[in-house]
């Protein structure tokens, strides 16, 4: 089986996962046999800053081979098209990929549900901040996920009792 996550970074398996499967510069793809991860590879989103046209974004990734999508968010008509690809979508996730997939495999995640308004946050009417702002608050929104992704990854290592995870 393969997924592909959306991600912030290609990081492999350290990658952060993307708020919107289709805004995301990157897609980590994971190979899983027997529920263990036996590859790991990123591609580039060739759309990301344009998003393409309709089901674009959905058929480059089945064309990578996946038979799963995994991102924070995701509009109604992508879960659609990757539906009609017969793939199975997950949406609510966040974390680093590594945390995902096992979350995934453990039957922790699982659905997918439609945001609202394309699934980024609201931002204020153009003219309110300037290409360095918009560019500062993108770096930093990455920078947030990959903090939010670390204190997961150590909640989870207290929570099996592992030492060293303070």
């Amino acid at each position: 089986m393969r997924i592909a996550l959306a991600t912030d970074d290609n990081h492999g398996l350290d990658a952060v996962l993307s708020y919107h499967f289709g805004r995301c510069p990157y897609y980590t793809l994971v190979d899983v046999e027997d529920k263990e991860i036996k590859d790991v590879k990123s591609v580039s989103n060739p759309f990301f800053g344009s998003h393409g046209n309709p089901g674009e974004v959905p058929s480059f990734i089945r064309s990578q081979g996946a038979d799963v999508i995994i991102a924070g968010g995701m509009g109604g008509r992508a879960i659609s098209f990757f539906r009609e690809f017969g793939m199975e979508t997950v949406t609510g996730a966040s974390g680093k990929v590594k945390d995902v997939v096992e979350a995934y495999l453990g039957k922790k995640i699982k659905g997918a549900e439609p945001c609202g308004e394309g699934g980024q946050p609201q931002v204020p009417p153009p003219g309110e901040f300037e290409g360095d702002d918009i560019s500062r608050l993108k770096e930093e929104m990455v920078a947030l996920r990959r903090q939010l992704a670390d204190a997961q990854e150590k909640l989870a290592k207290l929570e099996r009792g592992e030492r060293g995870a303070e």
